[in-house]
């Protein structure tokens, strides 16, 4: 989702021309391309970012010095080693903005300070039984307040704050064992004006696995692959979808919600047999469900850190979850590129890093046991963002809306949807 209501486009203020004419709405587009350009590369001379962005050089150069007054793009150097003169390089000024990124989780709330080239400045992490709206809230306005204090005079570059959170965040509250009457509350927040220390900066939100699909988008497997689907396996599996290079989040927001995706019942004892002919995809593919056969195997685990280093209790029934886990994912996988034609599925989610890349492992080997022919088979990845995607994902938001070649790429404005917390369990 993008923001819920109009929000100022910091670079529509170095754009030329007249104001509202077609010359000033192209030149602020083709700055937008030229910072993409130099975003993608790292470093670009004039030339570099001309032949990218498949713009003339003069109006590369012309846009770039005005880039450079604005504060928004440095030099970085020359390269030598060609013919003629050595070329200028160029990158993003990693002070030219900034941006805070919030993750509203089931058991956690993550804080993420970016700058503009991308580099993660600062975190926090605040841990909870349970999203209670005013506990959330609260540590949400702390958090905000924090790491802007922290850019000091920089906290005028300050250029917008993105939220991710689940569709259902009160939601599930039988298998997660949440107060019913917090379930309630959620269902009657809107979260564009739920943080009053936000201010007037531009807000955005976006579903939490969309979100963390975004950050893999920038910064993992989006550089190798243009179209995958990305898992994440967090209290709750979420996913989200990437075609083109573009994520896509569908009319409702809700595209490639993993969750409720029919699968085979478990043949774990800890979990409860479904009523009908099949489970869905999260009671046998999420971290709550991990939690709880540990601990109906009676390994006192809370909270999947304390799974590295690995306990000796924990270890056998970790296994055995693990491979419930995989083969449920693999059939999950199955039905989606039977309809989706991609090039890569990354998993991610709160594993610890070998944990995670054990699972992929086990996933790969039971998607090649049982899949039918007929289909393209993609390549299954583990991503490379880590338990902090959707934060990191949201941080991104603002940055790639207002300065992104096309303000669409990860998000769409909120006012196209349904608030995002008022969605009930289906």
């Amino acid at each position: 989702m993008k923001p819920s209501s109009k929000s100022p486009d910091p670079a529509r203020r170095h754009a030329a021309g007249g104001k509202g004419s077609n010359s000033a709405q192209l030149r602020h587009y083709n700055e937008r391309v030229v910072l993409d350009a130099i975003r993608r590369r790292g470093q670009a001379s004039k030339a570099d970012i001309a032949r990218h962005a498949k713009l003339t050089p003069p109006a590369v150069s012309r846009i770039v010095d005005t880039l450079l007054e604005a504060g928004y793009v440095e030099q970085k150097g020359k390269r030598f080693g060609q013919k003629g003169q050595p070329s200028v390089m160029f990158g993003l000024a990693a002070d030219g903005g900034f941006s805070l990124g919030l993750h509203l989780g089931r058991r956690t709330l993550d804080a993420v300070l970016i700058d503009f080239a991308g580099t993660v400045r600062l975190t926090e992490s605040h841990e909870y039984d349970y999203p209670e709206p005013e506990a959330v809230q609260r540590i949400g306005n702390a958090a905000i307040a924090r790491l802007r204090a922290t850019l000091g005079s920089s906290a005028g570059r300050l250029i917008g704050i993105g939220i991710s959170a689940p569709y259902f965040l009160g939601g599930w509250e039988e298998e997660l064992a949440f107060p019913t009457d917090a379930s309630a509350r959620w269902r009657e927040v809107d979260l564009a004006g739920f943080f009053p220390e936000a201010g007037s900066l531009p807000l955005f939100v976006e579903n939490d696995a969309s979100a963390a699909a975004a950050a893999e988008l920038v910064y993992g497997a989006g550089t190798r692959y243009r179209d995958f689907i990305h898992l994440s396996i967090n209290t709750m599996i979420g996913g989200g979808l990437v075609i083109d290079g573009v994520l896509q989040t569908g009319p409702n927001g809700n595209a490639a919600a993993f969750g409720p995706m029919p699968v085979t019942p478990s043949r774990l004892a800890s979990v409860a047999r479904p009523s009908g002919p099949f489970d869905i995809l999260l009671r046998r593919a999420s971290i709550y469900g991990l939690i709880n056969h540990l601990r109906w195997s009676g390994s006192q685990i809370n909270r999947v850190r304390e799974l590295d280093p690995m306990p000796a209790e924990a270890r056998a029934p970790f296994g055995e979850w693990q491979e419930d886990c995989a083969d449920a994912l693999a059939q999950a996988i199955i039905s989606a590129i039977a309809v989706i034609d991609v090039e890569a599925v990354v998993i991610d989610g709160l594993l610890p890093r070998a944990l995670l890349q054990d699972t992929v492992a086990k996933v790969q080997r039971r998607f090649g046991e049982i899949t039918p022919s007929g289909l393209v088979l993609p390549e299954i990845v583990a991503g490379t963002v880590g338990p902090q995607a959707s934060a990191i994902g949201a941080s991104i938001l603002p940055i790639h809306t207002l300065f992104g070649p096309d303000s669409g790429v990860l998000t769409r404005k909120a006012v196209d949807k349904k608030p995002l917390m008022i969605r009930q369990r289906g």
